[in-house]
């Protein structure tokens, strides 16, 4: 009978955790249309409760203020996921350091810069924008532009490591170099502003990279 017991509140427990989880992903659905349709300034978390068929109250419980709803949707689409995954932990970043050949490393990456953007690009642009008058959201960007900068050094480490790096130039000059070059705002201006495929805009990096960073022949 004690058996019985446990394992109906162990089943109950894990229906509930799924129901947080599914309404956890609504809210955060519902803020991603809700952000990019009308913009950080002008969306309410009303806004954003009415859309997922919460209260408010819920949206602060199981995410939290508009700051940490950008932080999480961010992080989704970088990741890809539900889940936020260190960048130690990304497929991309496992086959990069698997690969030998320093061209190879760059088109990998190419490939899943091209990936990330269209899922982020739209979201770090909101968020630059608010952070010119939110300072929670100035934090959160600063935070996040900066940790691009840092994987964009491990990067060059990783390319310099099998000779990958052209004499005479720093990591750092590198690093800002694919930094600047795999910006949300250069993806944007590429894809919507000068009418290139993605496909196209990956192709761009990979040359614009091996000509700017690796070795001549």
């Amino acid at each position: 009978m004690v058996r019985q017991v446990k394992r109906k509140r162990a089943y109950d427990n894990s229906a509930r955790l799924e129901q947080s989880n599914e309404t956890r992903r609504s809210i955060l659905d519902a803020a991603r249309s809700q952000l990019l349709e009308r913009g950080y300034r002008a969306t309410t978390i009303a806004d954003i409760a009415r859309v997922a068929g919460v209260h408010v109250d819920t949206v602060y419980t199981l995410v939290g203020r508009k700051p940490v709803l950008m932080r999480e949707l961010i992080e989704h689409a970088i990741s890809g996921t539900d889940e936020v995954v260190s960048a130690d932990r990304r497929g991309y970043v496992e086959a990069i350091r698997a690969e030998r050949d320093p061209r190879r490393k760059l088109a990998i990456y190419a490939r899943a810069t091209r990936e990330i953007h269209g899922r982020l690009a739209p979201l770090l642009l909101a968020l630059r924008d608010a952070s010119t008058t939110e300072p929670e959201v100035r934090a959160v960007w600063d935070e996040i532009s900066e940790r691009r900068a840092t994987n964009m050094r491990e990067l060059v480490k990783d390319l310099k490591s099998v000779g990958g790096i052209r004499a005479g130039l720093s990591i750092a000059e590198a690093a800002d170099t694919i930094w600047v070059t795999n910006s949300a705002e250069v993806f944007v201006l590429l894809t919507t502003e000068r009418g290139w495929t993605t496909s196209r805009y990956e192709r761009w990096l990979v040359d614009t990279w091996t000509r700017l960073l690796l070795p001549g022949d």
